[in-house]
């Protein structure tokens, strides 16, 4: 039996790191290989199998996160004789609510674990790990195959858009009999996990893997399809019996200063896609490489420390980041009272690179004012101010300026990308917030046709587009069928623990 106090006698270790260095000479997932096996059945172990376990609130999904710990830790490692069927069953708990566990073990920055008892006064168990190890030894043991329904119902249903939240809301659809076409304007399935998301963060091999799956199953992907241009809204509308919209939220923030048109001046994910081609062998470089130049990256957030990551890998001859917030507190401030996840200072992988190559800090309380031009009529610097701690305004008399040829706006999403065309041939409304209209079912004002994702919530995590995809799932099919056994972890209401 596992130790039952071992979150007492055992610390919190983390998952081992390659080199810094060594990382900045590829674009590899930044871990190494099999570092996690020796640790997780002790860090597992940490679990308290609490009564009332707050990471199951935590997490939009729900994760049976107690039940694959104990798992877990009661196996030991999974080389050992007689740790299969214990792995296998930490597997099944963790695929009962998860469609992509591998996906969200490397992305999601894991608010179950701010939300961990042990969190109220320590360090956390390192409940992501332990997922991410599970997950990965349910593909190499060959317990998350294909599961294609017993059989078809003669049922369609369209997914327009192949994020998370559409992947999640075709497999469920199609692993409950109905024919599901995923349609894609992208010339490649994926979404932001495609183009938006470094493979240092996540290889592409294992979105191909779950790709293949769906596939195998049933599902139905056509790429480079653009519904409402190349494919009329109403066609699917008389083609199908039901469609779910998760286009996402790539209407990206701009930044209206001075200068802002500058040839050099680019929004971050016009860059991620173009570095992330490169690396599907598109094309030999890319033409916003930041090779041999001076970036600032405006923004603060995920995005722009996959900027940073991108533009060290890219050689670039400095990087600098400009947050407009200030820093945060190292651990949790009393306005972020346990269980929400706080707001404190993180530094992700890019950040440990962006010190190992002396390539430039962060500046916080950075207000950017301007952007100028050379003699070429090219970005030559960037202009930003101290910024006023309660209205982010630049603070007068603080000015100064940054050399960049490459400026990178990396300052969130607004909600789905206006299409006229789209909206008004599937009936389509738009909130204050521009989000798309919905009800709390995931229903549209048009009969069969649902929202689901960041074009309804707005920007969030992989793990709400999940819980928002496996939801709408089960919505769609009980509109179809008059019942269903889909579960639906989550109401388009549901919002993440706030204060």
């Amino acid at each position: 039996m596992a130790d039952r106090m071992a979150f007492f006698t055992t610390p919190r270790a983390e998952r081992t790191r390659r080199d810094a260095r060594e990382r900045l000479g590829d674009r590899q997932e930044v871990y190494r290989p099999g570092s996690l096996l020796p640790m997780v059945g002790g860090q597992a172990g940490r679990c308290m199998d609490c009564g009332l376990p707050f990471c199951h609130s935590a997490c939009p999904l729900g994760n049976l996160v107690p039940e694959w710990n104990r798992l877990v830790a009661e196996s030991g490692t999974a080389g050992e004789p007689d740790a299969g069927a214990d792995w296998q069953a930490a597997a099944a708990r963790l695929l009962a609510t998860n469609n992509f566990p591998e996906f969200t073990g490397r992305l999601c920055p894991a608010p179950c674990e701010s939300a961990c008892v042990l969190a109220i006064d320590g360090a956390a168990v390192t409940i992501k790990n332990v997922e991410l190890a599970i997950a990965d030894r349910a593909w190499e043991a060959g317990w998350d195959g294909p599961r294609p329904p017993e059989r078809a119902d003669g049922r369609r249903v369209a997914v327009i858009g192949s994020g998370p939240a559409g992947l999640a809301a075709a497999q469920q659809l199609t692993r409950a009999g109905h024919a599901t076409t995923v349609y894609e304007r992208a010339d490649r399935a994926g979404g932001l996990l495609r183009y938006g998301i470094p493979p240092f963060r996540l290889e592409k091999h294992r979105l191909e893997r779950r790709l293949d799956q769906l596939r195998a199953e049933g599902a139905a992907f056509r790429t480079g399809v653009w519904v409402g241009r190349d494919v009329p809204g109403e066609e699917l509308r008389a083609g199908y019996d039901a469609v779910v919209v998760a286009v996402g939220a790539t209407a990206c923030r701009d930044l209206p200063v001075p200068g802002q048109d500058l040839s050099g001046v680019h929004q971050a994910m016009e860059y991620l896609t173009w570095a992330n081609r490169v690396d599907e062998g598109d094309c030999p470089a890319s033409p916003l490489s930041a090779e041999g130049r001076h970036v600032v990256i405006v923004g603060g957030g995920d995005t722009a420390a996959d900027c940073l990551g991108t533009a060290l890998r890219q050689r670039a001859a400095s990087v600098t980041q400009l947050d407009i917030n200030p820093r945060p507190p190292q651990r949790r401030a009393s306005g972020q009272p346990w269980p929400v996840h706080p707001k404190v200072y993180r530094e992700t992988t890019s950040h440990e690179e962006s010190c190992a190559a002396e390539a430039g800090p962060r500046v916080f309380e950075a207000a950017t004012v301007g952007f100028e031009p050379g003699p070429d009529g090219r970005l030559a610097a960037v202009r930003f101010a101290e910024a006023e701690p309660v209205d982010r305004s630049p603070r007068a008399g603080t000015e100064r300026s940054l050399p960049a040829q490459l400026a990178l706006l990396a300052l969130g999403f607004t909600g789905p990308e206006p299409d006229r065309r789209l909206f008004a041939q599937l009936g389509l409304a738009t909130g204050p917030e521009g989000t798309l209209a919905r009800d709390d079912g995931f229903a549209t004002a048009t009969e069969g046709v649902f929202v689901a994702g960041d074009a309804g919530r707005g920007q969030s995590l992989i793990v709400w587009a999940i819980a928002e995809g496996r939801a709408v799932a089960a919505v769609v099919d009980r509109y179809l069928r008059g019942w269903t056994e889909l579960p639906a972890p989550i109401r388009a209401s549901a919002r993440a623990l706030t204060v």
